[in-house]
């Protein structure tokens, strides 16, 4: 039988308080843990949008940025964002950034789940096309930045993940970004 998987709950600084089965910890009172997301672009200068897969309890179907997930207890953000790029697209990023060091969200409730995360958010390019796993990806598209912000300012349904459409807020003028997308 496959070993559970352990998130970090953390206070609101994102300081370690504790673990918790990932699975069973993410409910209608989730409380905040340790996460990242990672905005993947081409050479291109455009954007990989991922929309999750269909078996995923969390916002399954939905469109969000190209990666988010979990770092292990004793596990940096950047050993977690390589392991989840890998196992969820078959990718690497190049020279990581962070962009907003201290972002943190809780979501409104979606299909019953909330979603509470002090999440770290990345930039990186790569050079590899995605081969997305099916239990993670259901599908993906490249596109440009302006393209990614008319998507997110227009959707008024559940269509693109809450936390992408609040991350854009502040990553719509943040000049950490602007080298990836020009």
């Amino acid at each position: 039988m496959p070993k559970a998987e352990l998130i970090v709950l953390c206070d609101q600084a994102g300081n370690p308080t504790g673990t918790a089965e990932k699975l069973a910890a993410h409910n209608a009172h989730t409380q905040i843990h340790r996460a990242f997301s990672c905005y993947l672009f081409n050479q291109k200068g455009q954007i990989l949008l991922t929309q999750r897969a269909a078996v995923k309890k969390v916002w399954p179907t939905v469109w969000t940025n190209s990666c988010c997930g979990h770092p292990a207890p004793g596990e940096s953000d950047e050993a977690a964002m390589s392991r989840r790029l890998e196992y969820e697209l078959g990718m690497s990023a190049e020279q990581p950034v962070c962009i907003l060091p201290t972002y943190r969200y809780k979501t409104p409730p979606y299909k019953g789940i909330i979603e509470h995360e002090f999440c770290p958010v990345y930039a990186a390019r790569t050079k590899v096309e995605p081969a997305p796993n099916p239990d993670e990806v259901d599908d993906y598209r490249w596109v440009s930045w302006p393209e990614y912000i008319r998507l997110l300012e227009h959707d008024t349904t559940d269509q693109y993940s809450w936390w992408a459409k609040d991350q854009l807020k502040q990553l719509k003028t943040n000049p950490l970004l602007k080298p990836f997308y020009q």
